[in-house]
Formats: structure tokens, sequence, C-alpha cells
């Protein structure tokens, strides 16, 4: 992932965890920072623990009630996520992404299975109602917030790193990275590839950051069958179905992980206007076509590289 050997992995949300520190010395406080971080968070948001809060909200049928402040930062960001991206990313596909066959965490899940019966409909972002402090999830509609929270632990785990060790700290959640504290001199240095555990000869370039965080989302990763029909895990709201495969991958760089991961997983959901879509918000994108070629907007250059 980065030019630094001092690095430690380890799974989590049914992924990979990469912590990676600039002072060999800080990688072992780091490490204990970010697993803490990311229990709470997982316990708030995770839609797969029975004693979590997100599966208790769903449950509440159009009782408003209060939630922690991780859930309720938590729920801030994908509904901002929803509101940035005209609904594209939206939290609301929970009852979409189970009945598809996601109802577990991933590794769990078959890889084929028999076709799936009807589609449930998403009933839109705009449904629930949040004030700030109390939530309101209508009876029926199923909350997902795995297109964002990932992205927010990483956010928020990097920067309670950065602070524990005084040095500088990538934390990489799948494809999601951030970093946080002083970079390395030349920068972190991030391989790209069709997902996270690709080996050397399956990375297809790098990028530097120094800052921010950089989010890849692809349709080739956590993907399954139903029947004849192969399906994957980002669900366009307008069907309740997964996003036409016009993308292998879209990797974006931002201020933040949580916008890099907003945009990538909105641009594979947008298909074929994704480019223009990126480039007005000058969000530096490369996205791989189903045949392997790529368009890269927003200043990232033309080689596929950064």
């Amino acid at each position: 992932m980065t030019e630094t050997a001092t690095r430690v992995r380890f799974p989590v949300f049914g992924s990979e965890a990469t912590v990676v520190t600039t002072d060999p010395r800080a990688l072992s406080e780091a490490q204990w920072v970010v697993q803490d971080e990311l229990e709470v968070i997982d316990k708030a948001c995770s839609r797969f623990r029975p004693d979590s809060e997100l599966v208790a909200l769903n449950a509440t049928a159009g009782r408003a009630v209060r939630v922690s402040p991780v859930l309720r930062h938590a729920l801030a960001v994908a509904l901002r996520a929803a509101a940035l991206t005209d609904g594209a990313v939206d939290p609301t596909v929970g009852a979409s992404v189970r009945v598809l066959g996601y109802d577990t965490d991933f590794a769990s899940v078959p890889r084929t299975g028999p076709a799936v019966v009807g589609i449930a409909r998403v009933p839109g972002w705009q449904r629930v109602r949040f004030n700030g402090s109390t939530v309101e999830v209508p009876a029926g509609v199923e909350l997902d917030l795995g297109a964002t929270a990932k992205a927010l632990a990483a956010d928020v785990a990097v920067r309670r790193a950065a602070a524990a060790v005084d040095c500088g700290v990538l934390v990489g959640l799948g494809g999601d990275i951030a970093v946080a504290g002083p970079a390395p001199v030349s920068g972190w240095v991030v391989g790209l590839a069709d997902w996270h555990g690709a080996c050397e000869a399956e990375i297809s370039g790098t990028m530097t950051i120094e800052s921010g965080g950089v989010a890849t989302s692809s349709t080739t990763v956590r993907c399954w069958a139903r029947g004849s029909k192969q399906l994957h895990h980002v669900i366009d709201p307008r069907t309740g179905e997964p996003a036409e495969d016009v993308w292998r991958t879209v990797t974006v760089a931002a201020g933040s992980c949580v916008d890099a991961n907003t945009a990538s997983t909105a641009a594979i959901v947008r298909g074929g206007s994704a480019p223009k879509w990126l480039d007005r918000r000058e969000l530096p994108a490369r996205l791989v076509a189903r045949d392997g070629s790529v368009v890269c907007v927003g200043g990232w250059p033309a080689d596929g590289t950064a």
C-alpha cells in the first residue's frame, strides 16, 4: 500500500485493516487506538450485529428515539452524502441489499443461490427524520450505513491515532484510506488495484497523497450470484438493484476518506455520466471500465497514476 514498511494488518468488518506509522515505535499504540475506534463504530453502525444500535434503530418502526453521539455522527454523514449526490448514495437501501442476499457479514454470504423473487424499493433518504438529537425511521425502512460508515471509521480512527502517537499515520479499511499527521518525505504512496488484497503483480499504478483520503469503489469484489444473475453490493437507489456495471473500479481522492468514498460510490451508481459529474466537482478520479480502459478526470494525470 505504501513505501513504508512500518505496518500491521488485521481483519475487520469482513475485510482487512492496515495501519502504517512513520515512526516504528508508534505502531503498536496506533494499532490499539485504531482497533478501539473501529469497535466503537461497529457496535453503533453494523447491520450484522444483533447488539448494534443500528439494528435497534431499524426496529423502532417510526418512533423518534435518541441514539449515541457515534451513531448520530454516522447518520449525519450518511444523510449529507445522500444530499451531496442527489440520492445516488442513499442509506435507505438496507432492505434492497438484504433481499438480494447480502444479509450477513460478506464472508458468510453464499456465493450462489436461488433466483431473487421481487426487488425491494428504496424508500429514499428524505423519509428519515433526524434533528441532530433524535432519529425517526419509518416502519418498513431499513438503514444501511455501509456506503459511508467504513470511510468515516477510517477518518476518525486515523485522526485519533495520529493525535495519540504524534507522528504520521495511515489507516486503510479495504478500499478506504485516510491519513493524518506529518506525511513521509515522499508522501503516502498507495497502490491502485481492483481490490485491497491484490498482489504486487495486480497493482496497475500508484498515487501519492499527503493529507485527506482516497477511496476505491468496485463492482468486482463484493459480488455473488442468485440464479443466473450476477449481483454486487453497490445499489442504485432508483431501481433497488445493483448499479449497472459500467465501471469495474472508481478511485477518488478528496479532503477526507468520507468525501472520497461518497464520490466513488456515486460514480459507480451514475455509470456513464460519472466522469462529467466528478470533473464538475474538481475531484481527481480514475475510472476503470469493464474492458480495462481507464478514464481520468479532475486533474488526475492522463497516464492513470498520481
